[in-house]
This record gives structure tokens, C-alpha cells and sequence, in this order.
């Protein structure tokens, strides 16, 4: 029996942290949170098990006050087959599908808006504590927005880009949105214009999208479809883009950097503070009130402050400072659980409601920033642009503060930490082929296609679900896409998965199983950047860095003056949970890319939604989506799909 629930722990940390029972406490840790809060993400998904399939399905609807109506579909004999108005599961589905993409849309576009307005204020001399850091990323983002540059100064340039950027999200002139027209591949435009489905701004059809999906309006599934395309469109353009371009005009284009992972980053013997969410506006000034600070810490007996990332807000700091990646956002409830966390600071956007009872049986302050993301047992610090030194300055004291009430009996955590080399833009990319061809930086990565060293590429996306942690979902299809010389980019949580298994380390690129051809592609342009390597896997940012694949891709599309569509390159969003990823799924699906999900997409109730999605679509955009549960099998799909789109484009298959 001992034996067996061995077994159980081990089985329960390799779908934590990904690394074998030797190198973590892993287990340990889940022992712990569980004896200290009788909580964690694991226990919690066994208590919703099994799931309700009306949910899973899609065919529940809870739009209005005659229902909830659970709908009868193709795979589920029970239910009535229509809602009390009369909606269908086609209709309820699409409804329930737009209504997830309207909610990642949403955010990311908030998300870029906040950055849009603050470098307006920064442009306009209307506030202290942020600059433009990087000139050149101004000057090419004014460029491609159509925005004279001669013979002004950054700031009047800057102004103009913030000023465009706010009035994307609700101008009237009927014209295309200036970064669709900017941004998007000239080949998917051509495609939405015949649809029709070019957004003249993001507010509107946010509203729209939310009216059309309300009880007695629109039921025509390919009407509601084709605005849900138009919805992955104001994701990628109004959201993922800005908040990608604007932020490094303010915060600086990452360039490779070292740093390490794991919750073994988490250090005795300092202030430990993690950055947690998705805003680098806080990020960034944490880091620096963490930097100043820094002699506070040393006067309380500690080393000094120690920095490390959660989810999104910790690629961001990576890949800018070199910050340490902690944990995921799953692991957060575990990074407080090891006893020596001080502070954690979040902003928005995948912080779980559970931290703030998690933290509240520790000594660890849990400071909430922004007005709309608040959590009970969190302390609130309201942030704004206006104040930010401010609130970095109190958030860091509250992290010294904490550190006196520490109690060192409490304290479990790892000595193993894992190193990486993450923070590859677009341009960090360009610059380094540009070492091997100056003249055409993208030639020595499309002839490596070309020739079949590098067969495809991969995005994989989003977060880590529970659900398929335990079977090391995402580990597994990387590693099949590997052995088949598959490039793999990685940018969210899922980057943080890759970082824990050791495919952001340079120095562990002749450990995996990767094929000849793609290591020797790695290791020449590894060798040319001053590496080894580069890792097994390209880190590529946050969640909304997502845009600076959108970027490649639509480079690498034009100056072959070839579909996006026909391109061997592939979307996975491995371990689904949030509307954003449903978002920028869409998206990708809008551009003409793939898109594989696990778990399945809430759409298997309706034949007509999955139909549309899986076998329409083709017609449209060129793009498809497939779900598969099976690591595995799913990488073969992909594989065959690179094969297939080889073969289109007469390589050698």
C-alpha cells in the first residue's frame, strides 16, 4: 500500500513540475499544501469529476431565465432537442463558442488599450516613471501603421502611434482597423475582404458579438461563425499586436537571455517576491522598486531581494531583466506552499481565486493591483500609471515586511533549478540570421525548410490544465515533434512547462531525442548567437507575444509570396483552459493556420459548428481545427498536415 501511494505522489509531481521524483519535492510540496490549507488544483478537479456533458458539449444554455435548456446532440441521447425558444444545438453552440472568443478577445484588447494609453501619456509629457526605450521598434511600428516619421521627434511619433492605436478601438469611419491593415499577412486580408469580415474597429463588434448572442437574436450558425472569425481578428489586432509592439517601445524588444526555472529559483535566504498575471506596467516597476530596495533587505539580515516570475508577468520580466521563471500559473498555490515566498504581486488575467486562502496560512502577502481584479484574503494596492512608482515602492515594503514574519520551520523548497535561454523576438531572430546572410536575414530559415532540415514549425500555446497534467501532455507532444526535426515555439505558461522539462536549455539539446537534422540547425544558429545551442524549444514571450509568430509568419509568407495556408506551420493550444486561448485559436484559424486543442473545444454537440470548423473553414481561410486527447497521436496529425502542406508547396516531403 506504501508502494502504491509512492506511485500516486509521483505520478500527481510529474504533472506539477515535469521532472523525474529525484530532482523535486514535488510530492512533498502537494503533501504540504494539502496538510496547510486542505487544498489544490488536483483535489479540486476530483471533486468536479466527471464532468457534465452538456457543458462539455456545448449544449447548455444559459442565456436567459426560461432555461438553463440542455440540448440533445449527436453524441448525447438526453435532453430535449430544443431550448424553450426553440434554439438548436447548432445555434446554442455557436452561441456558447463566439460568446468564449468574445470574452479572450476582450481582454487582450483591454490589455493593449492600458499599454496604447500609457504611451500616449508618456508622449504627451503627462506622466513621469516610464520612456520610450526602444527607438528603432517606434520607428518600424509608425512605419507599418502608415505614420510619417521625417523630421519629427520620438515623441510626437509616439504620440501619433498611441492616438492610432486608441482610435482602432471605436472609430466610425467605416475604414479597416489601421493595425489589421498594418499587421495582418496580405493573403488573409484578401480572404476577409471577400468575407466581409474586416473590422472597422474592436469596440463594436465586441458589443455586437454580445447582442447577436443574446436569447431571440441571431441563430444562423454560419453567421454567428463567420463574426466569430471577425472576433479572432480584433484578438490578434487590437489585443495580442499592440500589446506586443507598444510594450517594447516602452520596456524594450527582448534579446536571448540566461536565467533559470523551477520553483528551486525560490531562495532561502532572501526576500523572495514573485511577479504574477500578465501587465508589464506593474512588472516593471516592481523590478525596479525591487532594485532600489534591494539594501533593505540586506539591513534585515536576508541577501537581499530576490525576484522570480509567475505565468505571463514572469515572461515579461524574463525575457527583459533575466528574471527567473518560479512557476505557471497551476504551480502559484504551490510557490506560496513552500513556506518562503514573501509577497506575491498579480495584475490580471489568470490569477485564481484560491491564492488569497492559499497565502492567508502562510506569513505571504498576496497584493492585488488592478481595480477589477480583486481577491478575498488578498491585500489591494490600487495601481495606475499616474502612481506607479508609488504602488512599486509599497508592494516591495509589504514584501520586506512579510519577510520578518517568516517562519523558517514552515520552509520547504528545492535546491534544483534548471537553466534556460529565453526571449526570442522577431527581431533577436532576424538579427541572428542576419549574422549568417545580411542581405536577406529570413533565407537561411525558409532554405532550411526548404530543404527538410527544419520540416515544420510548431506554435504551442496557452496554459497547463489539470486535466492532462498528470499524463505530461504537452512534454510528450513536444518531444514526438522533435524527434520528426520540427521546430517547436513556446510562449505563455506553456513556456514555463518547456523551461521545467529542460527545452529551453541550451546545454541539454544532445540529451532529448531530437532529430539530426533540426539539432544541426540549432546548434549552427546556437554557435553564430555565441551558444552551444539554441535550446530544443524557442521561447517566444507572454501570451499576448503570440503576435511575434504572427509577425514571422506573415513574413515569411510575403516574401515567398505564399498563402499562409500553404505554409508547413501548425497551432497548438496543448492544454486548453481560458477564453484567451479560444481567442487566439481563432485567430490563427482567421490567418489560415491549424489549430489543434486539447481538450476539445466546447463545440460536440453541434455537427454543423464542428463541420464548419474542421472541414468549412478550409475553403475559407485555408485553415482547419482538430482536437486530439493523445499526445502522440496528435503530434502524427501535425506531422501529416507539415507533410501534406510540403508536398503542396513541392518540397521534399
Amino acid at each position: 500500500m506504501e508502494t502504491e501511494t509512492r506511485t500516486e505522489k509521483i505520478d500527481l509531481k510529474l504533472g506539477i513540475f515535469g521532472q523525474s521524483p529525484a530532482t523535486e519535492p514535488s510530492a512533498e510540496l502537494l503533501d504540504k499544501i494539502m496538510a496547510d490549507t486542505g487544498t489544490s488544483s488536483f483535489e479540486r478537479l476530483s471533486k468536479q469529476e466527471p464532468s457534465c456533458w452538456f457543458g462539455e458539449w456545448g449544449v447548455c444554455c444559459r442565456l436567459c431565465y426560461m432555461g438553463p435548456c440542455r440540448i440533445q446532440s449527436s453524441r448525447f441521447n438526453r435532453g430535449s432537442s430544443r431550448g424553450v425558444c426553440g434554439a438548436t444545438a447548432d445555434t446554442i453552440v455557436a452561441r456558447n463558442l463566439m460568446r468564449e472568443t468574445v470574452g479572450g478577445a476582450a481582454s487582450h484588447s483591454e490589455h493593449a488599450f492600458e499599454i496604447a494609453e500609457t504611451l500616449k501619456a508618456v508622449a504627451s509629457d503627462g506622466i513621469k516613471g516610464y520612456e520610450i526605450k526602444d527607438r528603432g521598434k517606434l520607428l518600424s511600428v509608425a512605419s507599418k501603421l502608415g505614420i510619417e516619421t521625417a523630421n519629427r521627434t520620438d515623441k510626437e511619433i509616439a504620440l501619433e502611434v498611441a492616438e492610432t492605436t486608441i482610435n482602432d478601438f471605436s472609430k466610425v469611419d467605416g475604414k479597416p482597423m489601421r493595425w489589421v491593415m498594418g499587421y495582418a499577412p496580405s493573403s488573409s486580408l484578401k480572404k476577409w475582404e471577400k468575407l466581409g469580415i474586416i473590422p472597422s474597429n474592436s469596440l463594436n463588434p465586441i458589443m455586437n458579438a454580445m447582442h447577436r448572442t443574446s436569447m431571440g437574436n441571431d441563430a444562423d450558425v454560419v453567421n454567428l461563425m463567420l463574426a466569430d472569425l471577425k472576433m479572432g481578428i480584433i484578438d490578434g489586432y487590437s489585443g495580442l499586436t499592440p500589446s506586443t509592439e507598444l510594450s517594447d517601445i516602452l520596456f524594450g524588444t527582448p534579446e536571448p537571455v540566461k536565467s533559470t526555472a523551477n520553483v528551486g529559483v525560490i531562495k532561502e535566504d532572501y526576500v523572495n517576491l514573485a511577479i504574477h498575471g500578465h501587465n508589464p506596467l506593474v512588472a516593471e516597476k516592481v523590478v525596479e522598486w525591487a532594485q532600489r530596495l534591494n539594501g533593505e533587505a540586506v539591513k534585515l539580515g536576508a541577501k537581499g531581494i530576490n525576484l522570480v516570475g509567475v505565468c505571463c508577468s514572469g515572461n515579461e520580466v524574463l525575457m527583459r531583466h533575466g528574471v527567473p521563471m518560479a512557476a505557471n500559473e497551476m504551480q502559484a498555490e504551490l510557490a506560496i506552499a513552500t513556506g518562503a515566498l514573501d509577497a506575491m504581486v498579480a495584475d490580471f488575467q489568470c490569477i485564481w481565486p484560491v491564492l488569497g486562502e492559499v497565502a492567508s496560512c502562510y506569513h505571504t502577502k498576496l497584493i492585488t493591483t488592478m481595480p477589477y481584479v480583486k481577491i478575498p484574503g488578498a491585500e489591494h494596492v490600487d495601481f495606475s500609471i499616474e502612481k506607479a512608482d508609488e504602488v512599486a515602492r509599497v508592494i516591495v515594503e509589504k514584501a520586506l515586511e512579510a519577510y520578518r514574519k517568516r517562519d523558517p520551520s514552515r520552509v520547504l523548497l528545492s535546491k534544483t533549478v534548471e537553466p534556460i535561454v529565453g526571449g526570442f523576438s522577431y527581431e533577436s531572430i532576424a538579427r541572428l540570421l542576419g549574422k549568417i546572410n545580411s542581405q536577406d536575414p529570413l533565407k537561411p530559415l525558409i532554405d532550411a525548410i526548404v530543404k527538410g532540415d527544419v520540416y515544420g514549425v510548431v506554435g504551442i500555446v496557452g496554459c497547463p490544465n489539470p486535466k492532462l497534467r498528470r499524463q505530461l501532455y504537452t512534454e510528450r507532444l513536444i518531444k514526438k515533434l522533435l524527434r520528426n526535426n520540427v521546430l517547436v515555439l513556446v510562449t505563455g505558461c506553456i513556456a514555463h512547462i518547456s523551461a521545467q522539462e529542460g527545452f529551453l536549455n541550451p546545454d541539454r539539446v544532445d540529451e532529448f531525442e531530437i532529430g539530426d537534422r533540426l539539432k544541426a540547425v540549432l546548434k549552427l544558429l546556437g554557435e553564430t548567437g555565441g551558444l552551444k545551442s539554441l535550446p530544443p524549444t524557442i521561447h517566444m514571450g507572454s501570451c499576448v507575444d503570440n503576435s511575434r509568430i504572427g509577425v514571422l509568419v506573415k513574413e515569411i509568407s510575403e516574401k515567398l509570396n505564399v498563402d499562409v495556408s500553404q505554409l508547413p506551420v501548425v497551432a497548438s493550444a496543448p492544454e486548453l483552459i481560458a477564453e484567451k486561448a479560444v481567442a487566439i485559436g481563432t485567430w490563427a484559424l482567421a490567418i489560415g493556420l491549424p489549430v489543434h486543442t486539447a481538450p476539445e473545444l466546447h463545440i460536440e454537440g453541434s455537427k454543423a459548428v464542428k463541420g464548419i470548423l474542421s472541414d468549412t473553414l478550409k475553403d475559407l481561410t485555408g485553415a482547419e481545427t482538430f482536437d486530439e486527447m493523445d499526445p502522440e497521436v496528435a503530434a502524427d496529425r501535425m506531422i501529416e498536415m507539415i507533410r501534406e502542406k510540403r508536398e503542396g508547396l513541392g518540397l521534399p516531403a
